[in-house]
């Protein structure tokens, strides 16, 4: 097993992170959190020129037809810049669910249209209550017991719910079952329905990896400017271990996530147990860098106007999302278990 990756993958990395650090300042983010729709169509544009947007779509429908281990270093680059919008629904979950599921004419509609960037996706498993980023997205993958069905954002009935991230919504969505296209039932759909959640599932785990990276680096910087006592509060012990143990955490969560994103890519039978560690661990590892970054610095990591509190709610909002380290935990220890 190779764990490290490619010079081609570390390249799509270098240059999706370079267009991010251009286009998706602190600035931009905010602009999702303060708009009406929370839209930033020309950010997910240049993702899409990029190929980003259908990295995983097959070659046949315009995409690059690539795998979930090429596509975990730059889902956390997006995670470390805070990336607004459902990039994890669209391209890690929706488009390879579609790809190995869809028939001919469902597929024909949707796949297109994603590599291209024109079609934003979102999802509803079974357990998943609220629709993230419905309300700009076009298509909805849902499931309904065995049943997944593609249904055009057009027919829905949304109702906003309250989120603790401003720039990744939340709604309950209706429909009409007329409005609804069967993709796939019974054995396999809930096979399909399962492969979709794992999906998730490590996608969430590698966003929260980017997003503790980011956090941890701005700490370290402001702890290293922060003065009392005339000295850097960055020199006390205290606030040293703290950090060091962020890194440490993060430390152990990295090759999990990786070992997950190798197993969904080669289809290998320990998918789930692998899934489940990698999400616990990395839900960890980010609450915590979460914590140590809001207490060393202080009441300013609590207001709006500083930029910290963006990072912390998109950590809280996806450690709970795609089942959290409890569940997750659970879940190693029962297949385990079984074995």
């Amino acid at each position: 097993m190779r764990f490290a990756f490619t010079d081609d993958q570390l390249l799509f990395r270098d240059a999706v992170a370079d267009l991010l650090a251009k286009e998706c300042p602190p600035d931009v983010v905010r602009g999702a959190w303060d708009d009406e729709t929370g839209r930033r169509p020309e950010l997910w544009a240049a993702l899409a020129e990029m190929g980003v947007v259908g990295l995983t779509v097959p070659e046949a429908h315009g995409g690059f037809g690539l795998s979930e281990l090429d596509l975990l270093p730059i889902l956390t680059e997006t995670g470390r810049f805070a990336f607004p919008g459902p990039l994890l629904e669209t391209t890690a979950v929706a488009a390879p669910l579609l790809a190995e599921n869809a028939s001919a004419d469902i597929a024909q509609r949707w796949l297109p249209g994603i590599a291209s960037g024109e079609v934003v996706a979102t999802v509803a498993l079974a357990g998943q209550p609220f629709v993230p980023d419905a309300q700009l997205a076009h298509v909805l993958i849902a499931q309904r017991d065995d049943r997944l069905v593609a249904v055009a954002t057009d027919r829905l009935r949304l109702t906003p719910e309250t989120s603790v991230d401003g720039a990744r919504r939340l709604s309950r969505a209706d429909w009409d079952v007329a409005d609804e296209a069967l993709i796939i039932d019974g054995e396999p759909g809930w096979r399909a329905a399962n492969r979709a959640f794992d999906r998730g599932a490590v996608a969430a785990s590698a966003q929260l990896l980017g997003l503790a990276e980011h956090l941890l680096a701005v700490t370290v910087e402001y702890v290293a400017a922060r003065k009392q006592f005339g000295v850097p509060i960055g020199t006390f012990q205290a606030v040293k271990h703290h950090l060091a143990d962020c890194e440490l955490k993060l430390s152990f969560a990295r090759p999990l996530v990786a070992r997950a994103a190798y197993s969904l890519a080669h289809d290998l039978p320990t998918i789930e147990r692998d899934t489940s560690a990698a999400k616990a661990m990395a839900s960890d590892a980010a609450a915590f860098v979460a914590r140590q970054a809001l207490q060393c610095h202080g009441a300013i990591a609590y207001t709006v106007e500083y930029d910290v509190h963006m990072w912390l709610k998109r950590i809280w909002a996806l450690t709970a999302a795609w089942g959290d380290a409890a569940w997750h935990r659970r879940r190693v220890a029962h297949l385990l278990l079984d074995d």
